[in-house]
């Protein structure tokens, strides 16, 4: 891939196997584009032996400076395509994978897919018995909307429109050995830097802001999947105030009611008692570190420290909560009850932990429906650059970034 994020693609076309090379032809190659078209038509004479044989198509990218880049291939049975020609889209596979299979792939916006960019070329190839003629084809990258595929590989389907707020990928790329990613432009800072120009929040902000997490949580629980790494530094201000969780690395997948992992991970100040004591957990241990997160917005400082792990750690399982005066008893309940150090009985890790959630004392002004839909007003707008201002970008050439090999 060049610097300024585009490829230099050629198509290399033989018959296979071909343990003398004496079957290969090449495209040209098309400088600096990412969906190229070659009007190019390649003729292969056909011996009776060769009906065993595979056509063979791979797309590669040129570098001046080092080894050409692989990007994908797709083959064809011989035999098949005496029988009957093809004329279609077709998915770029593996190096290992496009020797032996293709894939047809629906036309462009007929998929129902979305979000997702995967690499697709056209291909038309007419059939006889003597020979295998393959006529002008083209290479495509498609953007498809329901798909997002997090950094991790958690993987949900979304529908239009859907409000999670959760940080997603808005375009992906999947090659040989190597996978790209586009996050979501979010430009209004984390809640740590917001905490740290103001101290602490007023509470009817940390109402907002908790209330949006508690929606991106209870959505994520809802698939099965537990977070594990909930602290300010990962809750994002999108441009007009609202919040996205990011960075999915610590996520556990297939966790639905019932199902517990033992895996010690997440970040200290914010992991749950069970956690530490390597006892069987689920989603309870989100909801310990949105007690922790909550109390850090109404307190503008952690619940409990040490001097290093060991002491946080002790802190954390021994230790009781202080609650400053300037909290109200519904903030001071919730936080108490968030950060109960029995998972059982912890506040959201009920049968009915949702409305015990929704319902709570704290959200006692709160519309979620409203707020579902982004309805809700966000108490604070971030002081932030438009994207435009930044990075004039036209769809295309969006996408051209995104897809950086």
């Amino acid at each position: 891939m060049d610097p300024n994020g585009l490829s230099d693609p050629y198509v290399k076309l033989k018959l296979i196997p071909d343990p003398k090379s004496d079957t290969k032809q090449k495209t040209k190659t098309i400088k600096c584009n990412l969906n190229p078209t070659w009007n190019e038509t390649f003729t292969f004479p056909l011996k009776d032996s060769d009906k065993d044989r595979r056509l063979s198509v791979e797309i590669w990218d040129w570098d001046l400076t080092s080894r050409n880049d692989f990007m994908g291939a797709l083959s064809f049975g011989i035999s098949e395509l005496q029988k009957q020609g093809v004329d279609g889209w077709f998915k770029l596979l593996s190096q290992e994978e496009g020797e032996y299979f293709n894939v047809p792939v629906q036309p462009e916006g007929e998929d129902g897919l979305g979000w997702t960019v995967l690499p697709h070329t056209f291909l038309s190839v007419s059939n006889s018995l003597s020979h295998l003629t393959l006529l002008p084809f083209s290479l495509s990258f498609f953007l498809s909307p329901l798909q997002v595929i997090f950094c991790d590989g958690v993987s949900l389907s979304l529908s239009p429109g859907q409000v999670i707020f959760c940080d997603g990928v808005s375009l992906s790329l999947s090659l040989q050995d190597r996978l790209y990613f586009v996050m979501e432009y979010i430009n209004g800072g984390d809640l740590m830097y917001q905490i740290q120009q103001v101290g602490k929040f007023k509470e009817p902000h940390a109402v907002f802001y908790a209330a949006e997490i508690s929606i991106g949580l209870l959505f994520l629980h809802s698939k099965g999947i537990v977070y594990r790494d909930l602290k300010l530094d990962n809750v994002m201000l999108d441009a007009e105030g609202h919040i996205k969780i990011a960075d999915f690395g610590m996520c556990k997948e297939n966790m639905l009611d019932g199902v517990t992992t033992k895996t010690f991970c997440g970040t200290p100040d914010y992991i749950a008692p069970e956690i530490i004591a390597y006892q069987p957990y689920g989603k309870s241990v989100d909801w310990w570190a949105f007690g922790v997160l909550l109390y850090e917005m109404l307190a503008g400082q952690p619940p409990f420290d040490g001097e290093d792990e060991d002491e946080l750690f002790q802190s954390i399982m021994e230790h009781h909560v202080s609650y400053p005066k300037s909290m109200s008893k519904e903030a001071v309940a919730i936080c108490k009850g968030l950060m109960t150090k029995h998972p059982g009985k912890r506040l959201g890790c009920g049968p009915e932990g949702e409305r015990d959630i929704k319902e709570h004392a704290f959200f006692r002004y709160m519309d979620w429906d409203k707020l579902e839909n982004k309805e809700v007003q966000p108490p604070f707008k971030p002081k932030a650059v438009s994207l435009t201002n930044i990075i004039s970008l036209s769809l295309s050439l969006s996408l051209s970034l995104s897809l950086s090999l």
